[in-house]
Order: C-alpha cells, then sequence, then structure tokens
C-alpha cells in the first residue's frame, strides 16, 4: 500500500503539543519500519459485550489511519481480544499479547475489574497500559503504577456535578442507589457520598448491590422502592442500567433518576429498556451525543457520520460509544504522531502524560485535554444532560477544571 503524508490534523497537532519528533529511528517491542503493534482486550461476549462497539470503532479508525498511510509510514495494528468482561479471561489474553504478541502497549482495555486483574502485571512489565475504559479513581496514581492512564472521566468528576445538582436542586431528597459490586460500582457511590457531604448519611437512605453474573436486578429494585426514596442513581453497565430503568418504571416508581456516562448510551442502554421509560433521567456528558440533532450541521460531525458509513457500516449511529472509539482512536495516533522515530514505551508514555490543552472536534466545546507526569486525568470537564425519550438534551453550563 502507498504511504501518503498524516491528515493536517495531525500535522498541526504535532507541530503544536508534546515532544518534538525525533530526528533518530528508536524502537520497542511491536515496532518495526512499517508496522506499530497495540493490544487490548474487550468484551465481545458476555454481560458487558455492549461495550464491544468501543473496540470495532477503534479498530474502524485505525483502518481509515492505515488506508490514509499509516503514522509516519507505520501501520497500526490492534490485535483485539474478547475477554468475555471476565477478569480471569483478561489476565490470559494479556499475558498472549505481552509475551507472544509482543505489542508496544496495551491499548484502551475496557472495564474496571478486568484492568484491575492486569494492573500489577503489566506495571511489572513495564508495558504501558494506556486510554483504558474504566472510571474508578486509582487509575491516576502516577507513583504506584506509572504506566496505567485512563481515557474517560473519573468517578470523581461525575459524581460532584451530580451532587452539586441535587444539593441545589433537591436539598432534601431520600436517595436510594444500585451499584455494581465491582471498584466501578464503589467508586461511583463513594464519589456521591463525598459530593453530599455532611448530608450523605441523611440523604442516602438505601443501596443495593448486584453481581455481574446475576441474572436480573428485579429484586433489588423493588426493595429500594420499598425505601421511600424520591431519587434514583442507578451506578450500573448498560445491561443492568436497561434493567433497572426498565424495572422502575414497571413497577410506576418515578424518582428523580441519574445514570452515569457509561451506562447512557441510547442504543446500549436506553432503547433497549424503552426509551418513554427512561425520560428524565440525567447523565453527565462529554462527547458530542450523535442523537443529538443540534450536532446535525457541526463539521466534526459530519465527518464522523462519514466515517462511521464508510468504515463501520454495521455500527449503530445513535450510540454514543462508537464515538468513544472514534476519540479514543484519534487521542492514540495524535501521541503515536508525537513520538516520531523514537517509538519506545519511554517516549510513549512521556508524550501522552505530556498532552496540553488539547482540543479533539468530537468532544463537547470547551472540554480541553489535559496530562502531566503527575496528574493522569485527561477530561476534567463535564455538563449535565437530561433524555427526553429520544434525545440527551445538555443544561446548565460545563463544570469541572
Amino acid at each position: 500500500m502507498r504511504y501518503a503524508k498524516p491528515t493536517l490534523f495531525l500535522l498541526a497537532a504535532a507541530l503544536t503539543c508534546g515532544y518534538a519528533l525525533s530526528a533518530e529511528k528508536r524502537y520497542g517491542p511491536g515496532v518495526t519500519d512499517t508496522e506499530i503493534k497495540l493490544g487490548q482486550t474487550m468484551p465481545y461476549s458476555g454481560p458487558a459485550s455492549a461495550y464491544s462497539a468501543i473496540g470495532k470503532s477503534e479498530l474502524a479508525y485505525f483502518e481509515m489511519i492505515n488506508q490514509r498511510g499509516g503514522v509516519n509510514g507505520r501501520k497500526i495494528r490492534l490485535i483485539s481480544l474478547d475477554d468475555g468482561y471476565n477478569p480471569a479471561r483478561t489476565v490470559e489474553q494479556i499475558r498472549k499479547l505481552v509475551e507472544e504478541d509482543e505489542v508496544m502497549a496495551i491499548f484502551s482495555p475496557l472495564g474496571t475489574a478486568p484492568n484491575t486483574a492486569i494492573h500489577k502485571y503489566l506495571n511489572a512489565k513495564k508495558v504501558p497500559q494506556l486510554l483504558l475504559h474504566s472510571s474508578a479513581n486509582k487509575w491516576n496514581d502516577p507513583t504506584g503504577f506509572p504506566g496505567a492512564m485512563s481515557w474517560p472521566p473519573n468517578s470523581n468528576t461525575e459524581t460532584q456535578i451530580f451532587g452539586k445538582y441535587l444539593l441545589a436542586q433537591r436539598p432534601n431528597a431520600k436517595v436510594a442507589a444500585l451499584y455494581q459490586n465491582d471498584d466501578y460500582g464503589k467508586d461511583l457511590l463513594k464519589g456521591l457520598r463525598d459530593a453530599l457531604g455532611t448530608k450523605a448519611d441523611q440523604m442516602i437512605v438505601a443501596t443495593a448491590s448486584y453481581e455481574v453474573t446475576d441474572p436480573t436486578i428485579d429484586s433489588q429494585i423493588v426493595s429500594l422502592q420499598a425505601s421511600g426514596a424520591d431519587t434514583f442513581f442507578n451506578f450500573s453497565t448498560p445491561k443492568f442500567a436497561a434493567q433497572a430503568i426498565r424495572k422502575v418504571y414497571d413497577i410506576g416508581w418515578r424518582p428523580l433518576a441519574f445514570v452515569p456516562y457509561p451506562a447512557s448510551s441510547i442504543g446500549a442502554v436506553l432503547t433497549p429498556a424503552g426509551p418513554e421509560k427512561a425520560i428524565g433521567i440525567i447523565t453527565g456528558g462529554f462527547v458530542k451525543d450523535p442523537a443529538d440533532p443540534r450536532w446535525k450541521s457541526d463539521p466534526a460531525f459530519q465527518e464522523w457520520l462519514a466515517w462511521m458509513k464508510k468504515y463501520q457500516p454495521d455500527g449503530d449511529v445513535t450510540d454514543q460509544l462508537n464515538v468513544w472509539g472514534y476519540l479514543t482512536g484519534q487521542l492514540m495516533v495524535h501521541v503515536l504522531t508525537q513520538c516520531g522515530d523514537d517509538l519506545t514505551r519511554e517516549n510513549l508514555l512521556r508524550n501522552i502524560t505530556n498532552i496540553k490543552n488539547l482540543e479533539l472536534p468530537m468532544h463537547l466545546p470547551g472540554i480541553k485535554l489535559n496530562t502531566s507526569p503527575t496528574d493522569y486525568r485527561l477530561i476534567r470537564q463535564m455538563q449535565l444532560m437530561r433524555f427526553d425519550g429520544k434525545k440527551w438534551v445538555l443544561f446548565g453550563e460545563l463544570q469541572g477544571g
């Protein structure tokens, strides 16, 4: 395949952000003159399979980049393996990627529990674990785990915004919370308690947990309704978030409801639940929702839609998970471009931990990505959204910093 020059966006980014392109070729594992090899695990099966749209869209994004000549003349080869959202399977697949496939880095692996299972192993092997999909606060640990960085906003970012809204709009709320019984759900519940501060014990009247292996969460919802709560936090992953939304509606409970952004996909959560049953739910947003007509004429959205039609034709154009994969793919290409011909694991980490005010077009206007060697949080701003039965409607101001 003939190699072309990088896109204008990438050229401009290379000139304005990060470390200068290296004049001397320096390669680490997984890199040659023609290829950059990355690995990931993704739940293409199992209870979190809705998230597989992220992996599919990342593969599609790299296909586009490769057709355009790759990154500085090198194709990106992403080896994406199914772990079924099973941490034991994640460990097995990651070992294969590191020890047999000898990838440069683990890119965008999904899930708090799966990433926790491989965290220490990758750290000991000095293999970067980058742009992982988990909102757990623990990934921002440059001292203890310098090779691990998450992509999305962490739990504290979103729950602080939720808590601030609730204290202002419904200070006497009676809160019930459903949470996944792992670091993902526990982080969100703790973040909510922290956000409510001294009023947390008074306001939170009931909590219930579930396991990812549970068939349903019906009994938990009935129990939470019986608490007399008028506000419901649905700290779940897509399958269970959809079940909870449907059950809440079907039993006639009408609380003010919140879902975290990992469970806010229209295509993967609200449509299976029944859109009419999700009206009024609030979440936090940080990307341009493809189902929102406000972006219809937006150049960035039009570019994304054209990419979907060409490279991801079977994907759901209402599912923002396809936007997530597009953005993580775009960010990884930006960082690899910054590395130039110094494609070592060490230089990859230097560049991804020195991002300054980077704006990617499919983020909400005003969101800028920043990292430093002492603070790995990439996305620190969000805006509240309310579902109107067809789309998420932004309200209030961009919050965070």
